[in-house]
């Protein structure tokens, strides 16, 4: 079976808001206020939360590795007190998941969020059944750029390493596909859309709509 692997955070959905606002929670705790703002800082947030942490506290001239490791685990309570307040799925997104489902594609997710977070949020915004699998930051020994839970991902799917796709948003996914010999499709609508081009992906996606006929050339019906 062929297979078409995801991302989550910026690649699915836009999930820097509720990421955000963790962060900030962390920084207020610290007595700084809020540094991290959502108009600007949807690319940092989408990198997870040990680079905003280390973001913040590097602009206000404070940065200690110790402080980012202190922090680390409330800024994942509080994500997952409140994983939903401003999340949102890139429009048609759900709509080409279905889609490639109905055409006989194995469908999941391979993220570098911690696996209960990822659940817990799919969960909330009640996409979770669309997906035959679901593989995060700990699910195994390594995470993405390794191409182990990429293939791990597809294992559990049913499908075939060498027949699969991954969606992605980042250098991170680019390079996990690459090191998994298969193509990658990067969505050019999240925060860092303008630099995917120079990853020089096998496709760039700038319309959800477009991904059904996009995952065929690339990897062939699965029929």
């Amino acid at each position: 079976m062929r297979t078409v692997v995801f991302d989550l955070d910026g690649t699915l959905a836009d999930t820097s808001g509720d990421l955000i606002a963790a962060a900030n929670f962390c920084f207020r705790d610290m007595g700084f206020g809020d540094v991290l703002d959502v108009s600007s800082d949807a690319g940092v947030a989408l990198r997870g939360g040990r680079r905003m942490l280390t973001e913040g506290l590097t602009r206000l001239g404070r940065f200690e590795a110790a402080e980012v490791d202190r922090y680390y685990p409330m800024l994942l309570e509080a994500y997952g007190a409140q994983i939903a307040e401003h999340t949102y799925f890139f429009p048609g997104a759900l709509d080409a998941v279905e889609k490639l489902s109905s055409l006989g594609y194995g469908v999941g997710i391979c993220t570098n969020k911690p696996e209960a977070l990822a659940e817990q949020l799919m969960q909330a915004l009640g996409a979770r059944d669309l997906f035959g699998a679901l593989v995060g930051a700990d699910t195994l020994p390594v995470r993405k750029p390794d191409p182990a839970p990429l293939r791990e991902t597809v294992l559990r799917l049913g499908g075939d390493p060498a027949k699969t796709i991954l969606i992605g948003d980042s250098d991170t996914d680019r390079n996990t596909a690459k090191a998994a010999g298969v193509p990658s499709v990067l969505v050019t609508f999240g925060p860092s859309g303008d630099d995917m081009a120079a990853l020089e992906p096998e496709a760039l996606l700038d319309d959800y709509g477009a991904l059904p006929l996009v995952v065929e050339a690339l990897i062939g019906r699965n029929s």
